[in-house]
């Protein structure tokens, strides 16, 4: 260190030497900073008067603040026996809101027809201009550096990259969307966006062995256990179009930390709301759909996604055998775990044993929830190439089963009560 300071004549001591003419060029800058920004704020000033609204939209989107009526237009779906595939859902709701959300950008990782993921006719990000021979010339309403669509290519890590940039910078919320298998290629920018408590929106779609014939290799199997274990990571797998427009609103509003939104390919029912409580009960992380007629269970069924529709299914079975069945869809471990334990404990009831969780991916995790006395019906082997409904059929993941699983766990309860 010290021959260091030698070779080009720096003096010895003080170990932190700091020449006073380098002392005086920071100090002046304390002056030009303070100009600059005066001239700025007046600047500003005079543009909000000029421009009120777009003058309150910079502030807000400075702020990171949602815009006045920003979800004043997202769809309220009706009950669909039928339905829509959450993939669908999540696309009408991004369009619906993304006009009023001007901070919203993004893409996908060259899937857009795939994910349901571009913004309509809100252009592309591209340079203004196109160079043909030797001449500049503008495509007007093609390219353009004020589009929303962002092409980032199929290449999930740099676009995983380039959104926690876009997040760090501020300003803007950014988006980016890909199959839920491939999230493993872009798991340490989601790691990072999760220690940085980014503000970053993935949308995984294609979310279990439901998706059909690309087989074992496209089937995610254990990605849904993988991204819960990321800590700060706030993982949601809505169960119909009504649960995928309050998970975009939580998706949305959060602003402290990522959140990826789990989404089906295949079609899943819309829940009549008139018959089962409200969509918004998704913000609690878990909630009775339904319960018993007398609000005391024998069992407990709990669902995510596209697992929500088997178990509604094996409900209805299940009272014709005079069957007590609470039905719970729990869309997000993340946002159930910061409940108070009392909410905890009313939608999972603590005297009801018999508890029993459904999904569509590892059951690793979901023992928690239904204790040492309950069962998973989950996936914990990869999967074959077959049509959606068969590779579900085939891997156990019915009503029928659901009824089987069910009706054994009650069977062990009235034992253990009759010893």
């Amino acid at each position: 260190m010290l021959l260091a300071k030698e070779n080009p004549d720096w003096p010895r001591e003080p170990p932190f030497h700091i020449p006073e003419r380098v002392s005086e060029h920071f100090r002046d800058a304390i002056e030009r900073g303070r100009q600059v920004e005066t001239r700025w704020d007046d600047r500003f000033r005079a543009y909000g008067l000029a421009f009120p609204d777009l003058g309150k939209t910079f502030v807000q989107a400075m702020l990171g603040e949602l815009p006045d009526g920003w979800d004043r237009d997202i769809p309220v779906f009706p009950a669909d026996a039928k339905g829509m595939a959450t993939q669908v859902a999540g696309g009408k709701v991004m369009n619906a809101a993304a006009p009023r959300l001007p901070t919203l950008i993004g893409g996908s990782a060259d899937l857009n027809p795939s994910t349901y993921t571009a913004l309509s006719a809100l252009g592309d990000f591209e340079p203004g201009g196109v160079t043909v021979g030797d001449k500049q010339g503008a495509v007007e309403g093609v390219w353009s550096y004020a589009g929303r669509n962002c092409y980032f290519g199929v290449r999930e890590h740099g676009m995983g990259a380039a959104l926690n940039g876009l997040a760090a910078h501020g300003d803007v919320v950014p988006f980016g969307a890909t199959f839920l298998i491939v999230s493993d290629y872009m798991r340490p920018p989601i790691r990072l966006a999760a220690m940085m408590k980014l503000h970053v929106i993935y949308v995984f779609t294609h979310d279990s062995i439901a998706l059909g014939q690309d087989g074992s290799t496209h089937q995610p199997i254990e990605q849904l256990a993988g991204l819960r274990a990321v800590p700060g990571l706030t993982v949601i797998r809505p169960g119909d179009a009504n649960e995928t427009a309050v998970a975009w609103r939580v998706a949305l509003e959060v602003g402290d930390r990522p959140v990826a939104l789990m989404l089906t390919r295949q079609k899943v029912p819309t829940l009549d709301r008139k018959l089962c409580a409200a969509a918004d009960g998704l913000r609690q992380g878990a909630y009775v759909v339904v319960d018993a007629p007398n609000g005391s269970p024998d069992i407990i069924l709990i669902g995510t996604g596209s697992e929500v529709e088997l178990i509604m299914a094996a409900r209805r079975t299940l009272q014709e055998q005079d069957i007590g069945v609470r039905v719970v869809s729990m869309p997000s471990w993340d946002l159930f775990e910061v409940q108070p334990r009392s909410y905890r404990d009313q939608a999972i009831l603590p005297s009801v044993r018999a508890r029993l969780a459904i999904e569509a991916g590892a059951s690793q995790g979901w023992h928690r929830y239904v204790g040492d006395h309950g069962d998973v019906l989950g996936v914990d082997r990869y999967g074959a190439s077959a049509p959606g409904d068969v590779v579900m059929r085939e891997y156990g993941v019915t009503a029928d089963n659901v009824c089987k699983k069910a009706l054994v766990l009650l069977e062990k309860e009235r034992l253990r009560i009759s010893r």
